[in-house]
């Protein structure tokens, strides 16, 4: 899905956008792998990236590829990835050829015996900015569980997002410099709050005075919804605070649906979602699990005119931990599409109601119950 828009209105920070914006929509992993390649390929200055898991199969050694062939034609090419989500599975072989190709690489908050609790925080967005024309982000990781061609009918179901602006680019830019030289500008050590209804926006938790961005966004859609919020999560494990917004909002009317999967990648925190279900649906919250394969994907619709898609999920570890990344935005044709989207996902979806609750097995009410206790650390 591509949606143009010719909004030309001011940022806060005085940035005009003269351009039209292009954001293009992925629901399928090989049609995004292949786009950041061809991008990659017409890179002219620079190609920076950030992935919580960047796997050494097939993927991403074709990614790797790209990378290093940019790095040969002397572009700055810079690779960052999560010590923890990539643990195992980015093989140093494997950074060993990217850095003879000319490609810096690091791993976000390595183990280190000095500072134990930093390995707690860790950096799950997924993030790539190419020159100062292009912006991806969203849940894709660079692995081949999200392919088609690679895992067939199994892949992930997931939403990434490619934005071609040059002030997104830049702002992309500026968070992606904040951890790679681990220094905060003077001018973003005191951030005001971000405006999430000024449009076209990257927003983030990795700024000092920004660590509960993500609660905000996500409470600003409820609050500003009239009708519909659809929100998309592959993980709920909400904070008291976040689930007393979610029922608030569910009990003043607002039609509020989530849509989580029946089949998850981490076993847990599925058992630990359906354990916190029944609070939800008795506020009149509708509760959707996908079931056709895992589902991934981080997405917010509200009515039809404010959205987002990023990385964040609707957890502990998300909301308080880990450093995030979404785009938000005001177009009307983004968030219809993000829209037809969910109700697609939904003809695939088993709806969950308070009786349905009482036929699963009891250790599995047992191992919710159990993940609950841990909900800090999942």
């Amino acid at each position: 899905m591509v949606a143009p828009t010719g909004d030309r209105r001011k940022r806060r920070n005085g940035v005009p956008r003269t351009t039209p914006m292009v954001r293009q929509i992925f629901h399928e992993g090989d049609d995004l792998y292949d786009d950041m390649v061809r991008i990659i390929g017409q890179a002219r200055q620079r190609v920076w990236m950030e992935s919580y898991i960047f796997k050494g199969d097939r993927v991403g050694r074709r990614i790797a590829a790209a990378l290093a062939r940019a790095a040969r034609r002397g572009l700055d090419v810079r690779l960052h990835i999560d010590a923890a989500g990539s643990l195992f599975l980015f093989p140093r072989r494997l950074q060993r050829r990217l850095r003879e190709a000319g490609v810096r690489v690091r791993r976000f908050h390595r183990w280190s015996w000095r500072d134990p609790w930093r390995y707690n925080r860790r950096n799950h967005c997924k993030l790539l900015i190419v020159d100062q024309a292009f912006v991806y982000l969203g849940g894709f990781n660079i692995h081949e569980e999200s392919s088609r061609r690679f895992h067939g009918d199994e892949r992930w179901r997931d939403t990434h997002v490619r934005l071609d602006s040059e002030y997104l680019a830049r702002q992309g830019a500026e968070l992606f410099e904040l951890f790679w030289t681990r220094r905060v500008p003077a001018d973003l050590r005191r951030p005001r709050p971000p405006d999430l209804l000024a449009g076209d926006m990257l927003v983030t938790n990795r700024l000092p005075r920004h660590r509960h961005a993500m609660r905000y966004l996500l409470r600003l859609g409820l609050h500003r919804a009239r009708e519909r919020v659809y929100l998309t999560t592959p993980y709920f494990a909400p904070d008291p605070l976040t689930a007393r917004h979610l029922v608030d909002a569910a009990r003043r009317g607002l039609e509020l649906r989530l849509l989580l999967p029946a089949r998850s990648d981490i076993r847990l925190l599925q058992l630990t979602a359906r354990h916190l279900y029944a609070r939800f649906l008795r506020a009149g919250v509708r509760i959707f699990e996908y079931t056709p394969r895992t589902l991934h994907a981080k997405t917010m619709v509200a009515d039809a005119d404010w959205a987002s898609i990023g990385s964040a999920n609707l957890d502990f570890r998300s909301f308080l931990h880990n450093y995030e990344i979404h785009y938000v935005t005001t177009d009307s044709a983004t968030c219809l599409a993000l829209r037809q989207q969910f109700e697609d996902d939904l003809r695939l979806a088993t709806e969950v109601t308070l009786d349905s609750l009482g036929r699963h097995p009891w250790w599995e009410r047992l191992g919710g119950w159990l993940g609950w206790q841990f909900r800090w650390w999942l």
